[in-house]
């Protein structure tokens, strides 16, 4: 152990460095600025307290998807988007939700869990189809075993295209869908 600490001590911190140079004809990546998340993210947070005077809380459903917009998802609440720090939380039950986030095109066997699952978050709600499976069918849309997009197994607030789309996109529409659920709290008012 201490032979492990030594070489440590004596080559230096090696994360700090800056890293190497891509090889000659090979681009780097352009990193999407954090302005824009922090921007999208504070304007949730605001947006949420206004609305709930809480954090907001998110259920997400599968209803049959290949899990690549599960993976943004992911992305959001990871370090760099960090979701969670902007007051929304993805919870276990759809009893605590205020929003619903519906991934993938709903299997035909899958309808009835997905209405349930629905029902069971309490008014008023959000349903927010993820992904152009959830739009509208995506790539599975004339398949026998599934349906065309979740608006065809009940009502849906915000649609979110892509395959998948960016974590940026998301907030974007969570922030849209905030502003939807204003509208139907005053109709429902």
């Amino acid at each position: 152990m201490w032979e492990i600490l030594r070489r440590s001590l004596v080559r230096g911190v090696q994360t700090g460095r800056a890293a190497a140079e891509p090889p000659p004809g090979v681009a780097r990546v352009a990193v999407p600025p954090a302005a824009e998340a922090e921007i999208l993210g504070e304007a949730l947070r605001e947006e949420a307290r206004r609305l709930f005077g809480r954090s907001m809380r998110l259920r997400h459903v599968d209803a049959g998807s290949c899990n690549a917009c599960e993976g943004e998802l992911l992305a959001l609440l990871g370090p760099f988007h960090d979701l969670q720090r902007f007051g929304l939380d993805v919870v276990a039950s759809p009893r605590h939700a205020d929003a619903l986030l519906v991934t993938g095109p709903p299997a035909r066997h899958l309808e009835e869990a997905l209405r349930l699952t629905v029902e069971a978050a309490p008014r008023p709600r959000l349903v927010i189809a993820v992904g152009d499976c959830a739009c509208d069918g995506g790539f599975c849309r004339e398949s026998f075993a599934v349906r065309p997009g979740v608006a065809a197994v009940l009502p849906v607030d915000v649609r979110i295209p892509g395959c998948p789309p960016a974590p940026a996109e998301i907030l974007r529409a969570l922030l849209a869908g905030l502003g939807r659920a204003a509208v139907l709290d005053a109709a429902r008012g």
